[in-house]
C-alpha cells in the first residue's frame, strides 16, 4: 500500500477514534451522578470540579459534542470513500458507505456508549480535561446554537416551567434511590414528610376538641397540679365558661414557680393564647409558635375545634416523639391469625399504606375513626363491620361518638372466595 493510502488509513482510524471518544463522553456526562461527583469536588478533587462546571453548562456541552462527532464521522466518510473508489473503483463508494457505517455505528457509537454508561462518573473525570478545550475552541459556534435555540423557545412557545420536577417525579426519584441503595426507608419517610410539610394543615394534624386537656379559670392550685402531673403535658389551655372561650395558656414551670414563691396573682403568669384558622399550612404556622408552642384552631362559628402543639407539627417532619412522661402507643399492632389492631386516631392514609392499599377516593376524613364512619354512613357502635378491599374492618372499641380502636383482618383469596359463595 502506497504512502498515501497509509496516510489515508490512519486519518480514517484517528476520526473513528474521536467518535468513540465524543459518543462515550456524550453519555458518561449525561448519566452520571452530580451528587457522587459534588462530593470528590467537596473533598478537593479538581477534575470533579470542572465536570460539575462543564455539566452546568450542559446545553453548550452537548453541542460541542455533537459538532465534533458530526465532522470527525464526515471527514471518515470522505476519506474512506476517496480510498475505496482510488482501489475499488466505481463498487468503492458503496463498500466505503456500508463498512464505515458498520464502523461508526457498532464500534464507534453503541459499544462506547454501552461502556461509559456503566462507569459515567469514571469516564467523565477522565474526559474533562480536553472536553474543557474542545468547548473553549468551538465558543463561537455554541454561541450561535444558544441564540439559534432561544429563537426556536420563541417560535415554539416553551415555558422554562415545563422543565421543573413535578412532586410525582421527585416520588419516583426517591423511589429509584431507596431501591438502589442511595438512601434507606427511614431517609425516604424523612424526605417524604419534608414534600408533605407545606402542603398539611391545621386541621390536619389538630387534637380535637373531646381530647382537650384544659384548666378552667379560677381553679385551685392543687386541682391544676393535679391535672399537670396526671397527663404530663408542660402546657395547658385556660378556659373561662367552655372550652369555646379558651383564654389563657399555662405553662407548667411558670406555675410551679409561682407556687413556690407566690408573687402577684396565678392570672399574672397566664400567656395570651394564639389562635389560628383550621386551613393555615403548618409551614406557617411553625414559625408563629416558636413562643406559644400551643395554638388553638378556632371553627368556622368562632368556638375551638381543637388545638395543635410545636410537638404536633416536628412530629410530622421526624414522626412520633417520646419521652419518659408519655405514654407510648403503637397504633398499628399486629395479632395472630391475619389480624392487626389499630388506633382510630391515626391517620387513614398511614393505614393505607400500612396494608400497601390505595386510599379510598370516596372518603374524605383524615383519621381512621373518621374514615370508618364515612363508610358505615352513621355512627359507629361496637361490633359493626364491614369490607374495604381485602379487609374485614371491625369496630373494637367506641367512645364519645367516634372510634378509639378496630381489629382488621387481612382476607386471602380463599377466605374471599368462600365469603361470596355464602352470600
Amino acid at each position: 500500500m502506497d504512502p498515501d493510502s497509509l496516510f489515508s488509513l490512519f486519518m480514517i482510524i484517528l476520526m473513528v477514534g474521536l467518535g468513540i471518544y465524543f459518543s462515550a463522553t456524550e453519555t458518561a456526562f449525561s448519566a452520571l451522578n452530580r451528587i457522587r461527583i459534588k462530593t470528590l469536588a467537596d473533598e478537593g478533587n479538581r477534575r470533579a470540579a470542572l465536570v460539575l462546571r462543564l455539566h452546568d453548562d450542559f446545553d453548550k456541552l452537548l453541542s460541542t459534542l455533537l459538532v465534533l462527532n458530526n465532522v470527525v464521522t464526515l471527514i471518515a466518510a470522505a476519506i474512506s470513500t476517496m480510498l475505496f473508489v482510488k482501489h475499488f473503483g466505481d463498487i468503492g463508494a458503496t463498500m466505503s458507505t456500508v463498512i464505515l457505517t458498520i464502523a461508526v455505528v457498532l464500534i464507534g457509537d453503541i459499544t462506547p456508549k454501552s461502556l461509559a454508561k456503566e462507569s459515567p462518573e469514571r469516564f467523565a473525570l477522565f474526559t474533562a480535561p480536553l472536553l474543557a478545550v474542545c468547548m473553549w475552541l468551538l465558543h463561537p459556534i455554541n454561541f450561535a446554537f444558544t441564540k439559534w435555540k432561544l429563537i426556536l423557545r420563541m417560535v415554539f412557545k416553551i415555558n422554562d416551567e415545563d422543565d421543573r420536577m413535578t412532586e410525582e417525579e421527585l416520588y419516583s426519584v426517591m423511589e429509584v434511590a431507596e431501591e438502589q441503595g442511595v438512601i434507606d426507608e427511614e431517609h425516604r419517610q424523612l424526605l417524604d414528610n419534608a414534600i408533605e410539610f407545606n402542603e398539611r394543615k391545621a386541621m390536619d394534624i389538630i387534637t380535637p376538641r373531646i381530647d382537650i386537656e384544659a384548666v378552667q379559670e379560677g381553679s385551685s392550685e392543687e386541682e391544676i397540679a393535679a391535672l399537670f402531673i396526671e397527663t404530663g403535658y408542660s402546657r395547658l389551655p385556660v378556659y373561662r365558661d367552655s372550652l369555646d372561650d379558651i383564654v389563657a395558656v399555662l405553662h407548667m414551670k411558670d406555675f410551679f414557680r409561682y407556687t413556690i414563691d407566690k408573687k402577684g396573682q396565678l392570672s399574672d403568669i397566664f400567656a395570651e393564647p394564639l389562635f389560628v384558622a383550621p386551613s393555615v399550612k403548618i409551614s406557617d404556622l411553625f414559625k408563629q409558635l416558636n413562643q406559644s408552642h400551643l395554638a388553638v384552631v378556632a371553627d368556622e362559628y368562632g368556638g375551638t375545634a381543637g388545638i395543635v402543639t410545636m410537638e404536633d407539627i416536628l412530629e410530622e417532619l421526624v414522626g412520633d416523639i417520646w419521652d419518659e412522661s408519655d405514654e407510648v402507643i403503637v397504633e398499628f399492632a399486629p395479632l395472630d391469625e391475619g389480624k392487626h389492631k389499630i388506633m382510630c386516631s391515626a391517620y387513614a392514609k398511614d393505614l393505607f399504606a400500612y396494608f400497601d392499599l390505595p386510599a379510598d377516593a370516596d372518603a374524605d376524613s383524615t383519621t381512621v375513626s373518621g374514615w370508618i364512619m364515612d363508610t358505615l354512613g352513621r355512627l359507629p357502635e361496637v361490633g359493626d363491620t364491614f369490607t374495604y378491599k381485602n379487609l374485614t374492618v371491625c369496630v373494637h372499641k367506641t367512645e364519645h361518638r367516634r372510634v378509639l380502636e378496630c381489629i382488621i383482618e387481612v382476607q386471602n383469596d380463599e377466605q374471599k372466595n368462600n365469603e361470596s359463595e355464602s352470600s
